[in-house]
């Protein structure tokens, strides 16, 4: 256990940190998945719909420091070619 008032300050942060994480995490996976499943229901309309949210959700990851930049489009990237492979 920590003694020193930092250190319990972090082990706080930390705690904090991490449950905002897991929201974050499952809320991406939520989101994801919602896109998978239109694309693998073959429902263009509702794929499109659900690839939107997820643009504009992954995007606003970024601007909370939970995705990198790189790494949110590259997920948005490889949804949006599944969505697209629906009309071809």
């Amino acid at each position: 256990m920590a003694h020193h008032k930092s250190a319990k300050k972090r082990i706080r942060q930390t705690v904090k940190r991490t449950e905002r994480n897991r929201y974050y995490r499952t809320r991406l996976k939520n989101i994801t998945k919602a896109v998978i499943e239109a694309v693998e229901a073959g429902d263009k309309e509702k794929a499109l719909e659900a690839f939107k949210i997820a643009n504009k959700k992954i995007h606003s990851f970024v601007n909370k420091g939970f995705l990198k930049k790189e790494t949110a489009a590259r997920k948005v990237s490889r949804l949006h070619k599944k969505v697209n492979a629906l009309s071809a």
